[in-house]
């Protein structure tokens, strides 16, 4: 059975397995310090970071994070799902769709009007999953490094 469930901190080591994971995943380095700085965040409850486990069986398997954030276009806020991952053994099995879908769910409750993220354009397996829920926006991200 999946499950999904707010992350605790007693997910920490688990969660720092498929964290680390998720950022090799995007061929990305982060410092030791930002690794533990958003665990932090992620359970501190004034700020605006949230956290998704999905289990299957007891055994967290994937997570996704997220955020709210206002919007000048609409009167509800936005949630933006910033990451998700599954751990590579257990993708194909619906956990990501939970995550997903978990995350929808409270955006909902706290009346968001709209759920967004991003991925890599060649990320063609997440695209899969992504594309069953909407198409893509269209739009193009820049980035200037600060």
């Amino acid at each position: 059975m999946i499950t999904t469930r707010a992350l605790a901190p007693e997910d920490k080591e688990r969660w720092l397995t498929l964290w680390r994971g998720y950022i090799e995943f995007y061929k990305a380095n982060l410092p030791e310090e930002q690794f533990e700085l958003t665990w932090s965040r992620l359970l501190d409850q004034g700020y605006n970071s949230y956290g998704i486990v999905v289990e299957s069986e007891g055994k967290v398997l994937g997570i996704t994070h997220y955020s709210f954030q206002t919007s000048t276009w609409a009167p509800k806020n936005y949630c933006y799902l910033e990451d998700l991952f599954v751990a590579p053994e257990s993708r194909g099995l619906g956990l990501g769709r939970a995550l997903i879908d978990a995350v929808k769910a409270i955006a909902v409750a706290a009346g968001s009007s709209r759920l967004y993220w991003n991925t890599d354009s060649t990320n063609e397996t997440a695209r899969k999953l992504y594309d069953s829920y909407v198409n893509e926006s269209g739009k193009v991200q820049y980035r200037i490094t600060l």
